[in-house]
């Protein structure tokens, strides 16, 4: 092997992050690249999803940010209003990200960003996709990761080797379980007590009530909040479906140890929720068809002790699965991606066979992630835990703070918040490669 190009990477899983992941392979070259996936295609199903500046950088470095941006809703403000009375607590204005921070902040439908990647991965010739095709086990993690893996194509597992191995397989990683047991240690998963209803309204339910339909007419984020729950709604799909998640109790599931982190959800259910919140959201949830409730379990892992082992590492949910509250969660899946395909391409040609070139590079990804992802996933905890304050001297010192609306640059809800915001927005991971990587490889004992 001459060149790092010809390195064979083998990707665990066709989310955002392994999408990403392929496609900011192949934009740097490499010339083999195998996705492999448990479903039989992707559906492109989903809700709304948050495209901040700092994601929209590397979707526009990856090629496809053109395509994405036709149907998404460039967010200009944000408000923030109690849940109960329907009144404003803070009005968060952002018309100037593209200034700030060379992007836009925009949100869209999940299919628009998932499509968008997955469309520029097509036209890749390097990537090649494997469907209904599911990990069975990691037989090797180096020097070249030999994995077990079985499609229901065909009756038997097979075997696949690679150069590299990067597991992109979500919050419920064979990966990483399979990784940190090897290694003899252990992933803790965290209950977070929280759940979610995701929910899509179109403009047909909405056109009848003026109040609604502004809503979705509109460039702005809202948030209604209350104690222990909160809603967060914005238009997608060019101002045609109007998206609501909810953050709430998790009250619905069997025990902690529930797998498949889903339930079908009951409307009477809802509405009890969020009975105390205003009309207008009262209004909304009645649009829901009966049979159409979801509800999502919202987990999250402890810090991992190590993403990396031989030529095998994590990224994304496999690794810092994030609640939503600072919509930061598929931007540092494909943060992860660039990240990766930045740091290999940088082995030399006479160490592509070096075991231990390999478990370094890896390693420089996860020193130069792991501290930022950390604190994200911080950040997006201790704002749901400010979001859904009960009454008290606290709630009464946050709601002080978002009257102040951000003039102090401090905001209760981080997402909306302008100091978060200039520390994620302008972050820029790629360049941060290109910068620290030789300094951060030597340091490696």
């Amino acid at each position: 092997m001459t060149d790092f190009r010809d390195l064979r990477i083998a990707i665990i899983g066709a989310g955002m992050g392994g999408l990403g992941t392929a496609l900011a392979f192949a934009k740097k070259g490499f010339k083999n690249i195998n996705v492999y996936e448990t479903a039989s295609n992707l559906g492109f199903v989903g809700a709304g999803i948050q495209m901040p500046p700092n994601v929209v950088r590397i979707l526009d470095h990856l090629g496809c940010w053109e395509e994405i941006e036709k149907e998404a809703t460039d967010v200009k403000e944000t408000s923030i209003r109690q849940g109960s009375t329907g009144e404003e607590l803070a009005h968060v204005s952002m018309p100037d990200m593209r200034e700030k921070y060379g992007f836009p902040h925009c949100t869209g439908h999940r299919s628009s960003l998932a499509g968008g990647l997955y469309n520029g991965c097509l036209k890749e010739p390097a990537i090649k996709f494997h469907f209904v095709t599911s990990l069975v086990k990691v037989l090797s993690w180096g020097p070249k990761p030999r994995i077990l893996l079985k499609s229901r194509a065909q009756d038997e597992p097979f075997e696949v080797e690679a150069d590299i191995l990067l597991a992109s397989d979500g919050i419920k990683s064979v990966t990483r379980t399979q990784m940190l047991s090897e290694l003899g240690l252990t992933s803790e998963e965290e209950d977070t007590g929280q759940a979610a209803y995701r929910i899509m309204l179109h403009r047909d339910q909405m056109k009848g009530d003026p109040e609604m339909l502004a809503l979705l007419d509109c460039d702005t984020v809202v948030r209604w909040i209350g104690e222990r729950r909160h809603i967060i709604a914005y238009p997608v799909s060019g101002h045609t479906i109007y998206n609501l998640s909810t953050a709430h109790p998790d009250t619905n599931f069997a025990g902690a140890t529930n797998a498949t982190y889903t339930t079908r959800g009951e409307k009477k259910a809802m509405f009890e929720v969020f009975g105390s919140f205003c009309p207008l959201v009262h209004r909304m949830l009645a649009l829901v068809p009966e049979g159409e409730v979801c509800e999502w379990k919202l987990r999250i892992h402890k810090t991992l002790p190590t993403w990396v082992h031989g030529s095998t590492a994590l990224l994304g949910d496999a690794c810092h699965a994030t609640l939503p509250h600072l919509s930061q969660g598929a931007a540092m899946a494909i943060e992860d991606g660039a990240v990766l395909a930045e740091c290999v391409s940088r082995i030399p040609a006479d160490k592509l066979d070096d075991a231990e070139t390999v478990t370094k590079t890896l390693k420089v990804f996860e020193i130069l992630r792991k501290p930022y992802t950390s604190t994200l996933v911080d950040l997006a905890s201790h704002s749901g835990r400010v979001l859904h304050l009960g009454e008290g001297k606290a709630k009464e010192e946050r709601d002080r703070l978002f009257r102040d609306n951000g003039k102090s640059g401090v905001v209760p809800d981080k997402w909306a918040s302008p100091d978060v915001q200039k520390m994620v927005y302008s972050h820029d991971c790629v360049k941060e490669v290109i910068e620290k990587f030789d300094e951060v490889f030597a340091s490696i004992a």
